[in-house]
């Protein structure tokens, strides 16, 4: 959750304070109708009860230029498209919406502390046909798993504010249905339908 330095609210308690007594006056951008970054908006607005206005763009990189200059109020970025932006000073992190605090941002804290259940991550996987021989699986997850815990790549992804998984198939089949089940909740309550 990412405000501009000139924004009132320096921490999410005082933000959702400002938004409550500024109903519907608040903008939060997104790179676009049901990204992560308007869902986790969306989760936010509903576990707190404060009223924003989305504002969805075509890319982050828009959204970015936009809060920099004071466009818009507010985004829940994907952290590698903005962290450049926080470190240079330029943005100002309230909270990011992982489970713990990250290792590239230590200072920033997360969502759930002051909003309980607010956890919303953007993630990637790898997937195979449904009929891919058992084998073929374990062995790509293994060449993966191993890749992620390479020294190198793995101090790359957290510069990045990302944090690697490394999932055995079961565990990420999961994680799918988890997120699947979860957001669709959201979007219902959200009333999101595609355009």
């Amino acid at each position: 959750m990412e405000v501009n330095q000139s924004f009132p609210a320096k921490t999410v308690p005082e933000f959702i304070a400002y938004a409550k007594a500024n109903p519907g006056k608040i903008s939060v951008a997104s790179p676009g109708i049901g990204t992560t970054q308007h869902l986790s908006a969306e989760l936010f607005k509903m576990l707190t009860g404060v009223t924003m206005v989305h504002v969805p763009y075509r890319g982050s990189a828009f959204v970015l230029t936009d809060l920099i200059g004071g466009q818009v109020h507010v985004t829940f970025d994907a952290l590698p498209s903005s962290i450049e932006q926080i470190r240079a000073g330029k943005l100002r992190a309230l909270a990011v919406t992982s489970a713990t605090r990250l290792e590239a941002l230590p200072n920033v804290p997360t969502m759930s502390e002051f909003v309980p259940g607010c956890e919303a991550n953007a993630w990637q996987g790898l997937a195979a046909p449904r009929n891919a021989p058992i084998d073929v699986i374990e062995k790509l997850n293994k060449e993966i798993v191993a890749g992620l815990a390479d020294p190198t790549i793995k101090a790359r992804l957290v510069d990045l504010g990302a944090t690697p998984l490394r999932l055995s198939p079961a565990a990420f089949g999961k994680l799918v249905a988890d997120e699947t089940e979860k957001w669709s909740k959201v979007i219902r309550a959200a009333n999101i339908k595609a355009e």
